[in-house]
């Protein structure tokens, strides 16, 4: 008779089973800390991005914003690249940057800044047009510390048993963008020629780099003795009002396709009291708080006044050429000048007091030519343009206040959609990355 086997339970595992558990709980082990890697390392890398990001953002605005300054010197690019640099080593060394502080003054990590005419063109540096407008700057290699980086390498993972460096990379691009309305101008609006807009060469409405202008009453083609161009203020009272706008500007949006009203007479008192107060001569009710002098006031004495139309000093015809200024043997101060001084300080901003840019008016440019008759009128808008303040403004005497043409200066309000070759106050802004010669194709890194 035959007994029934009894089942004993396993009490050991087969030997062959051991050994496969043992691998699957390693490679679930590795896969654990490849996650944790992915998350750790990971998040890392997300964050060192964005602040790389960050820095090298604000390198191309500044080198951009450095580069409008010098538009027309050949050697400009150089102070542009210079001032990128430091903004993006400024921005390295800010609280809470401390890893990319310590990249930065490794051999290898390399800032590359770049040079084009165009967005969508050839960087390059040194740039391969005489006056480049837009900036790129680059850091392609930003190395960072690994925590469980190194698990990603084990060949379990990765076939071959290799991954990249843990780096990160930020491109950015940066120019100007004319506005297609502009929200704060000061109260003036020159006139100008329709028939000589040629930017490709230089003339905007007969206006070129460094032109001498009177920029009230005896403006060639003025509406009318009577008619100083001088914006009308919507909601001004009187003296305070016209004060307060000239030495700060309007707040009131002007479309470039618009008209503007113009008022009668002047009140030149409080005119020259608001412009001078850009060179730091006050007075009269002003407040050196709100109406603070450009960084630089220098002007030259005696001042230039018109004569028979044309402006001379002590006697002698006052010329041009490219932006300076000469009176016979004599070199006026001039837009130049306050260029060179604004380099110096740029580079070091604590050494200057007063506001950059308080000596650049951003004016209405009117057609003049299609306004009839005096008193108040309605000046049809060509555009906008930038001019230097180039001496004081005499309270008693002739009323002129004169300025030198320049191709930009810093706006407000709203960019064009487009980049753009143009005149007057420029928006200073980031732009999509291009790379490829003439190629739309974004970088992936911007």
């Amino acid at each position: 008779m035959m007994k029934p086997r009894m089942h004993r339970p396993f009490t050991t595992l087969p030997q062959r089973q051991r050994g496969a558990v043992i691998v699957l709980i390693v490679v679930a082990m590795l896969a654990i800390l490849a996650m944790a890697a992915l998350a750790l390392d990971g998040g890392h890398m997300l964050v060192n991005k964005t602040r790389l990001q960050n820095a090298v953002d604000a390198a191309a605005l500044s080198g951009a914003k450095t580069l409008s300054q010098v538009s027309g010197d050949p050697m400009g690019y150089l102070a542009a690249a210079a001032a990128a640099r430091d903004t993006l080593t400024r921005n390295a060394y800010a609280d809470g940057n401390g890893e990319l502080a310590d990249a930065i003054d490794a051999p290898d990590f390399v800032i590359e800044v770049k040079f084009s005419d165009s967005v969508y063109g050839s960087f390059k540096y040194p740039p391969e047009s005489e006056d480049p407008r837009y900036v790129r700057v680059e850091v392609a290699n930003y190395k960072l510390s690994e925590f469980l980086w190194g698990i990603l390498r084990h060949p379990l993972l990765i076939g071959d048993g290799f991954a990249p460096n843990k780096a990160v990379a930020a491109i950015a691009t940066a120019g100007p963008s004319p506005t297609a309305s502009t929200c704060k101008i000061d109260p003036v609006v020159v006139c100008g020629d329709p028939a000589q807009y040629d930017p490709e060469n230089g003339n905007f409405w007969g206006y070129r780099y460094g032109d001498l202008q009177t920029l009230t009453c005896g403006t060639p083609g003025s509406p009318s003795a009577g008619n100083c161009q001088l914006l009308r203020l919507g909601d001004s009272t009187g003296g305070a009002d016209i004060r307060q706008a000239f030495c700060a500007g309007t707040e009131q949006c002007i479309d470039d396709t618009g008209w503007v009203d113009t008022e009668p007479g002047i009140t030149w008192g409080p005119v020259a009291q608001g412009l001078n107060t850009r060179l730091g001569l006050y007075n009269g009710p002003v407040d050196p708080a709100s109406c603070p002098p450009d960084w630089y006031t220098n002007y030259s004495e005696p001042l230039v006044a018109m004569d028979s139309g044309v402006p001379k000093q002590n006697g002698a015809v006052v010329v041009s050429a490219n932006g300076d200024l000469s009176a016979g043997a004599a070199q006026l101060t001039d837009v130049n000048d306050w260029k060179n001084a604004y380099l110096g300080c740029a580079a070091s901003p604590g050494s200057c007091s007063g506001v950059a840019e308080r000596r650049v008016l951003n004016v209405v440019i009117g057609n003049c030519a299609a306004v009839a008759g005096g008193g108040a009128t309605s000046v049809p808008v060509l555009g906008f343009g930038c001019f230097y303040l180039l001496q004081k403004v005499e309270q008693s005497g002739e009323k002129e206040v004169f300025g030198q043409f320049m191709r930009e200066c810093e706006g407000s309000g709203y960019a064009g959609p487009e980049p753009a070759e143009d005149v007057g106050p420029q928006i200073i802004q980031l732009y999509k990355t291009y790379i490829g010669e003439g190629v739309r194709e974004s970088s992936h890194d911007s």
